[in-house]
């Protein structure tokens, strides 16, 4: 016996539905600019079709196979329709554009779908009224016309936007085209940049506008820096929201790498995913709660949610923040996951425990220092109970003990207490900073480590970073550097890059001796410290303390070998390093050091193949450079002709003014006796 086949589709069924999706055409609207006539055109047409599904519901049962097929070919078209019409709708006013030709060509095939389908349907066997079938005949008729091609308008602006997405990111693009891109596509305010990024990023996460999520990217910062930066009527009133500069009257551009690829604006609180991208935290948490599981930016699917604190990168910012005038954004106020009171048995727990740590029994301080700190590493409830109950000042009280394990147990239980965003204030409050110093300067190998990483996490509120470099701690920090063990030299690299983003702690920094241990961990690779190395110099290169400090240390050879050998990362920060050396005073005497290096074809390399900061460096360099060159190659061309000029001989000196002479002299006239006869 034959398998059975498909149950035959009720036909009250296929007209519901078919009449189901005319009403969801109807109900999408504000389409985009691009291509709006015909966005409008094919909607009222299928709108049109309406009342005729409407007496199909009444009409006649059953149809014949012929008319079941026709609704089947009509349902299946609406159904294209309305997606199109939904792009048009809610999609990406930029990509709309650029797919120009796949859209006019959907258009036709839709609309040709449509022609074919309404020809196939019988008005008689479906019931269709004469007043009604004269309507959809006509709209027939229409389709059947119809050749859907982009308007003039839509060509000019097609072209606008070509020129700019083909261009290079650090291209300079007439301000009357952004400008003319930003009136036709409606990005008139910050906000309109913002939702069309995150629409962007949305298409892309249903597999639409695939490899073009980049480029519109970085089309979108052009428009967004050209209305910060060039017209003073939009986007200033928005954008002062996340960039507070000194002088209103002028916006820096802010560099690619701190902005945030969904929002486009300056990061706040940058976060990273499990993909390696960073994000603004707000941002990617709104991204995740609405379901997506895969990167914004690269489209892979996440491993996990996770999102991890960029602190390098914050840092990063604040320094470009302070160097710009612009005032650093504020992070948004975090809701701790803690509660805000103790239960009464984790209250009374810790209240037994601080007894026991103000006591004047040494053993019991011990123990109940390596309670606290076992308790506050296991979660934020923990923290938030131990800081809510009183522990901080004790355990600060205890710092200076002469014990080394309840020291250990007491910095570590205060590093532990640091990660929970309120005891930070709590521990500044009750004076901890000279405490931590003490054990930082004097403390066991494991207790100036814990007392470095616990700077570090205090020194994340800007505002701390004043007080720690007052406090004496950079110095110590130093030398942990120079002679810690690997994790202490970590945890110092990471507090001094941290604190070093204040312009007033790099001088401290460098007059402590930070200049020569940082070299010198360039040249130790196996120490794996390269790139703190590399990132603090970087930092401290911009202080004029710090290029001088560098500059007598015979780096060159060091920092043209990084950029010669080091990772992307490092090469960058290398080559940001000689931007500040070859500048000033000694500027040529460095290039020519850094030539005899062969820093030429190094950075030729880095401009074509290196991340975006570095190619701008290189550029950089590589400009001074030629200008270093050619007043070279012309001092030498000068000097070999004064040289050819004294190295003439008496003779051809005579032999010249003799004839310098004899040019002055009066012509003789010919002799008389040489006269022709006449």
């Amino acid at each position: 016996m034959p398998p059975a086949g498909p149950e035959p589709e009720d036909v009250g069924d296929l007209v519901e539905k078919v009449a189901e999706l005319v009403d969801e055409i109807a109900a999408i609207s504000d389409f985009r600019n691009a291509y709006r006539r015909q966005f409008c055109n094919l909607s009222r047409r299928i709108r049109l079709l309406a009342p005729m599904l409407e007496e199909a519901k009444e009409g006649p049962r059953p149809l014949p196979e012929a008319s079941v097929a026709a609704l089947r070919q009509l349902r299946d078209a609406l159904a294209a329709a309305k997606d199109l019409l939904r792009l048009g709708s809610t999609g990406s006013k930029i990509f709309l554009v650029l797919q120009r030709d796949k859209i006019m060509q959907t258009f036709q095939d839709i609309t040709s779908r449509l022609e074919q389908a309404l020809a196939g349907i019988s008005f008689d066997e479906l019931g269709i009224s004469d007043e009604v079938r004269e309507q959809v005949e006509l709209v027939h008729a229409q389709f059947k016309r119809a050749k859907e091609r982009p308007d003039t308008s839509d060509d000019i602006l097609f072209n606008d936007l070509i020129s700019v997405y083909n261009s290079s990111a650090t291209a300079i693009v007439d301000p009357d085209i952004l400008r003319s891109l930003s009136e036709k596509l409606q990005l008139a305010t910050i906000s309109d940049l913002n939702q069309e990024s995150l629409t962007l990023h949305e298409m892309a996460s249903g597999g639409d506008p695939g490899a073009v999520v980049e480029n519109v990217s970085m089309l979108l910062k052009k428009i967004k820096d050209f209305m910060q930066t060039q017209d003073p009527v939009i986007g200033i009133a928005e954008s002062a929201a996340n960039l507070s500069p000194n002088d209103n009257s002028t916006f820096p551009v802010v560099p690619d790498d701190f902005r945030c690829p969904i929002s486009l604006d300056l990061m706040k609180d940058p976060v990273i995913v499990s993909t390696g991208q960073t994000y603004e935290r707000g941002c990617i948490e709104r991204w995740l709660e609405a379901g997506h599981d895969t990167c914004p930016k690269t489209q892979q699917k996440l491993p996990n949610k996770s999102l991890t604190p960029n602190f390098v990168l914050r840092s990063l910012i604040a320094q470009w923040c302070e160097a710009n005038g612009v005032e650093p954004p504020k992070r948004p106020a975090q809701q701790s996951n803690a509660p805000a009171t103790c239960t009464a048995s984790e209250h009374s727990k810790v209240i037994e425990l601080l007894q026991k740590l103000s006591s004047q029994n040494l053993a019991d301080q011990r123990a109940a220092a390596g309670m606290l700190r076992q308790l506050a590493k296991r979660s934020a409830e923990n923290r938030a109970c131990i800081g809510e109950a009183g522990a901080i000042p004790i355990l600060v009280s205890l710092l200076p003990t002469t014990d080394v394990s309840t020291q250990e147990h007491v910095v570590t239980a205060i590093l532990n207490l640091s990660i929970y965003e309120e005891n930070k204030a709590r521990i500044i409050t009750s004076g901890a900073v000279p405490g931590i110093v003490h054990v930082l300067k004097r403390g066991s190998m494991e207790a100036r480590e814990n007392s470095a990483a616990t700077l570090f996490s205090l020194s994340l509120v800007d505002e701390n970073k004043v007080m720690i470099g007052a406090s004496g701690a950079i110095p110590a920090l130093v030398l942990l550097l120079g002679n810690g063990s690997q994790r202490g030299k970590k945890d110092a690299a990471t507090a001094l890059f941290n604190l070093c983003i204040y312009q007033g702690n790099k001088g401290k920094a460098i007059r402590a001796g930070l200049v020569p241990i940082l070299l010198e961990l360039l040249t130790e690779t196996e120490s794996g410290m390269v790139d703190e190395a590399l990132a603090i110099l970087a930092i401290l290169s911009s202080h004029p303390e710090g290029k001088a400090a560098i500059s007598s240390a015979a780096a060159i050879p060091i920092l043209v070998g990084v950029i010669r050998n080091g990772s992307a990362r490092n090469k960058e920060n290398a080559a940001a390093v000689l931007v500040h050396l070859c500048n000033g005073e000694q500027q040529q005497q460095h290039l020519a050091e850094a030539q005899e290096q062969g820093i030429v074809t190094l950075l030729e390399e880095l401009a074509e193949s290196g991340t975006d900061r570095g190619k701008r460096k290189a550029i950089q360099l590589l400009e001074r450079m030629n200008r270093f060159l050619k007043q070279q190659s012309q001092a030498q061309g000068d000097a070999m002709a004064q040289a050819l000029a004294q190295a003439q001989t008496p003779s051809q000196a005579l032999v010249q003014a003799l004839l310098a002479d004899a040019q002055l002299e009066e012509p003789l006239l010919p002799n008389s006796s040489h006269l022709p006869e006449r």
